[in-house]
C-alpha cells in the first residue's frame, strides 16, 4: 500500500501517498481549527492567523518566506474553512525538506509583527468589502447565518471590519496556542516523496507544539429561517436549503448522490427544468455542506427580478418531486460520475495531500480509494428516495435572497408550499 501513517510524540500525525512516477510532491499541514472555533470577540481571527503566518518569523522576513520557495519553482498557499485551516506547498521532489521546514517555521515562529499586522488589517477590510460587493458572496453568508444563528458556525469565515480591526498580536497568538495542538495538526504529503524522510523532517522541525488541549467547538444546531437584503443589483440571488447531514452521519453518502442528481451539472433535474425547459434562470445549483456534526443541503439560483418568484416555487416543487421520483438509472449515472472523479483526483498530488488530511481529521485514518467507491456503489434508488423524504418532509426552511426581490413570495408561502 502506498500510503502510510504515523502519528508523533507530540501526536502530530504525518500521512503520506508516495506517487513515485512525479517529479513533484504537495506538502501540507491542515489544522482542525476554523472559523467554527472563535470566540465571540475572536470573530475572523482563523483567517487573519492564515494571513499573518506568512508575515515574518523569527529567521525569516515575509519577503525571505515567498523568495525562499520562489527560488526552487514552488508554490506556497492557505486557506480558511469553518472547520479547519490549511498551509501547503507545491514543490519539486528534492524540496520537500525546504518545504517542510518553511511550514514548520511560519506555524511555530511567527512574529505577528505590529506594522504587518496593521497592512494585513487593511488588506482583510479590502476583502470584505469585494465580498459584500459580490452578491453570491454575500448570499450565501446570509444562508449560514439564517440557517445557524448567533453560533460561531454561521458567521462570516472573514470577519467584520469592526472584529478584524480589534485585533491585536497577543490575542492572535492566543488563539494560535489554544487551537493549533499536535491532536489537531495533520501533516500531508503525496507525490514524489519519502514517507520515512518526512516524518524525520517534521519530528526535527516541529518541536514547540504542545499535544493537546484544544477545546471542542460548541455543537451546531441548525434553526433555518429567512432573511433578505434588498439592494440595487440586476439579478435576484436567491438560496434554498434545510438540515443535511454530518460527515460521519447515516446518509452522507446518499445525500451526496441526491445532490448530484438534483443539481449537480447540465444534466441534473434543476438545470433541465428550470434552465433548460422554462429558461428561469442562466446558473442554477445543489449543495451539500457537511460539517462534523451537522450540515446543509441547499440550492442556489439568480434570475431577474420579475421570474424570482416563479424561479423559487419550482426548486420547492423539485425538491419535493425528488421524494418519490429517484429513478435508478439516475443514481448510476451519479455513481459513476462520483467514481470518476474520485479516481482522477488520484492523479493531482494538491488533491490527493487534501484527501488524506480531510480523512484523517474526519475520520481518524486514511480511506482507500476502494473503500469510498464500494460504499457508493452500494446505495440504490430506494435509499436515495428514503434520505430525501427524510429530509424534504421534516425540512425548516433557511432561505437567503440579495437584490430586487419585490415578487419573491413569503417565507410563509415557500414553507406551505413545500409542506402541501
Amino acid at each position: 500500500m502506498r500510503v502510510k501513517t504515523s502519528r508523533l510524540k507530540n501526536g502530530m500525525v504525518v500521512v503520506s501517498d508516495n506517487m513515485e512516477h512525479l517529479e513533484s510532491a504537495s506538502i501540507g499541514v491542515w489544522v482542525k481549527s476554523g472559523s467554527r472555533c472563535e470566540n465571540d470577540d475572536e470573530h475572523g481571527i482563523s483567517h487573519m492567523l492564515e494571513h499573518m503566518a506568512f508575515k515574518g518569523t523569527k529567521k525569516r522576513s515575509p519577503k525571505q518566506i515567498v523568495e525562499e520557495i520562489e527560488n526552487v519553482g514552488g508554490q506556497l498557499n492557505a486557506s480558511t474553512s469553518i472547520e479547519h485551516t490549511g498551509y501547503y506547498a507545491r514543490i519539486l521532489k528534492d524540496d520537500v525538506g525546504l518545504a517542510s521546514d518553511i511550514l514548520a517555521d511560519i506555524l511555530q515562529n511567527s512574529t505577528f509583527d505590529i506594522k504587518e499586522l496593521a497592512r494585513e488589517k487593511q488588506v482583510i477590510v479590502q476583502e470584505i468589502g469585494a465580498s459584500h460587493d459580490d452578491p453570491d458572496d454575500l448570499v450565501h453568508d446570509l444562508f449560514l447565518e439564517v440557517a445557524y444563528p448567533d453560533q460561531a458556525i454561521g458567521r462570516p469565515i472573514l470577519g467584520t471590519v469592526e472584529s478584524v480591526g480589534n485585533f491585536s498580536a497577543n490575542k492572535i497568538r492566543a488563539y494560535m496556542d489554544r487551537n493549533y495542538v499536535g491532536d489537531r495538526m495533520i501533516v500531508a504529503a503525496a507525490g514524489n516523496v519519502n514517507h520515512d524522510k518526512l516524518v524525520k523532517n517534521i519530528e526535527a522541525s516541529f518541536i514547540n507544539i504542545s499535544k493537546s488541549g484544544a477545546p471542542e467547538p460548541k455543537k451546531a444546531i441548525y434553526v433555518g429561517g429567512d432573511k433578505r437584503l434588498i439592494t440595487k443589483h440586476e439579478q435576484a440571488h436567491v438560496v434554498l436549503g434545510m438540515a443535511g447531514r454530518a460527515y460521519n452521519s447515516d446518509g452522507f453518502y446518499a445525500v451526496q448522490i441526491l445532490t448530484e442528481i438534483l443539481g449537480g451539472g447540465m444534466s441534473s433535474r434543476l438545470f433541465q427544468e428550470i434552465r433548460e425547459k422554462r429558461g428561469l434562470c442562466y446558473s442554477v445549483y445543489a449543495f451539500h455542506w457537511a460539517f462534523a456534526d451537522s450540515g446543509v443541503f441547499g440550492v442556489a439560483a439568480d434570475t431577474g427580478s420579475e421570474l424570482v418568484g416563479e424561479l423559487v416555487m419550482v426548486i420547492i416543487d423539485e425538491l419535493k418531486r425528488a421524494v418519490d421520483d429517484i429513478q435508478e438509472e439516475e443514481v448510476i449515472r451519479v455513481r459513476n460520475k462520483i467514481r470518476a472523479g474520485l479516481l482522477m483526483s488520484l492523479e493531482n498530488p494538491s488533491i490527493r495531500a487534501s484527501q488524506l488530511a480531510r480523512q484523517q481529521i474526519l475520520w481518524g485514518r486514511a480511506i482507500p480509494m476502494a473503500e469510498t467507491v464500494d460504499r457508493i456503489s452500494k446505495i440504490s434508488a430506494k435509499r436515495v428516495k428514503d434520505v430525501a423524504k427524510d429530509i424534504i418532509d421534516n425540512a425548516t426552511l433557511s432561505v437567503a435572497a440579495v437584490g430586487p426581490l419585490e415578487k419573491m413570495p413569503s417565507y410563509e408561502a415557500m414553507m406551505k408550499r413545500l409542506k402541501s
